[in-house]
């Protein structure tokens, strides 16, 4: 096994270098740490986490595999603002709820297309000192058989 500080950024093929500076940093407040031609470094406040913009029509909202990228809250009381920030800022709702009692989420689509997470978990679960799972919002086949069925 090696060492790593974890994950520490991430990067995103974008049409506009702008215009998604300008969606994160109203949403997550971030800031800029280097810029050149065709590409943008922005940082979270108050951690380490990098986004890379990195210019590339073609490939802009394309996600590869990769289902969306989370952001975790501090508050759940936040989750209505971030989501009206993200649509003032230029994104679109895309689904928002609750894991369980407590621990809303929104999904959002940045203005390239890519699904943020803006989500709240608490450390400890209800039931006591167990930790649950990270469990992401994937459609439950079971589940989607079973609105499908009550639509009909």
């Amino acid at each position: 096994m090696i060492r790593t500080y974890g994950l520490t950024h991430v990067g995103l093929a974008v049409r506009d270098l702008g215009r998604s500076f300008r969606f994160y940093e109203e949403l997550l407040g971030v800031r800029e740490m280097y810029r050149d031609a065709t590409s943008l470094q922005v940082q979270t406040p108050r951690s380490k986490d990098v986004i890379v913009f990195e210019l590339d029509e073609p490939a802009a909202g394309r996600r590869g595999g990769v289902s969306h990228i989370g952001f975790r809250l501090r508050d759940p009381r936040d989750i209505d603002a971030a989501a009206a920030t993200a649509e003032r800022a230029g994104g679109t709702i895309l689904e928002k709820g609750e894991f369980v009692p407590g621990e809303p989420y929104v999904f959002v689509s940045d203005p390239d297309g890519y699904r943020i997470e803006i989500w709240f978990e608490r450390t400890q679960s209800p039931r006591g000192s167990r930790k649950r799972p990270l469990k992401r919002r994937g459609r439950d086949p079971k589940r989607a058989r079973g609105r499908r069925a009550q639509k009909k």
